[in-house]
């Protein structure tokens, strides 16, 4: 009985220490991808800053999605880079500077999704979005730009908008 005892201990010891590696493990590279998805996105926003066209569409999937604040703005990476071009080739796009960043990550490791607060000429906006780690790499797969309206100012922006997204609601309604 005491040489089984024994015996279990130690198998006992031995999955704990591997566990405990494991998670140490899953953490460190958790650490490794945060610093990563940084990288990618504040060298994303800089590229754009930069009105560096090449640099910036690099780092999306080939199937990436950009929403942006306007309602209409729901776009593929063709009909954003479309959008985009005559503005980086006037040598200024936009400038947006991380002010605060959360990253979460799913089970594998390999899709991550984000929000972001940001500096930008429109004042705070929020962005948001998800990544895949393609090879060593991550690319965004979506982002989502807002802007933010402080609670107390909402229903002036309501009566701002009404006209404009009153006529877009009845006809996105009448496609329904």
């Amino acid at each position: 009985m005491n040489k089984h005892k024994k015996h279990m201990k130690i198998l006992l010891t031995v999955l704990v220490v591997v566990t405990l590696s494991g998670c140490k493990s899953t953490m460190e590279n958790q650490s490794i991808s945060k610093a990563n998805i940084n990288a990618t996105l504040n060298s994303w926003h800089k590229a754009a800053a930069d009105a560096n066209y090449n640099d910036y569409f690099s780092v999306m999937t080939d199937d990436a999605v950009f929403i942006g604040t306007d309602a209409t703005e729901n776009w593929d990476k063709k009909a954003f880079q479309a959008y985009s071009k005559p503005h980086f080739d006037k040598g200024k796009a936009w400038n947006f500077t991380a002010l605060e960043r959360h990253i979460y990550f799913d089970k594998t490791g390999k899709t991550a999704w984000f929000d972001e607060l940001l500096n930008t000429q429109m004042k705070i906006c929020r962005g948001s979005g998800v990544l895949v780690k393609i090879g060593t790499e991550w690319k965004i797969k979506q982002y989502v730009l807002s802007m933010t309206i402080p609670n107390e100012n909402s229903n002036e922006v309501v009566k701002v908008k009404s006209t404009l997204e009153d006529a877009l609601i009845q006809t996105l309604n009448s496609k329904q």
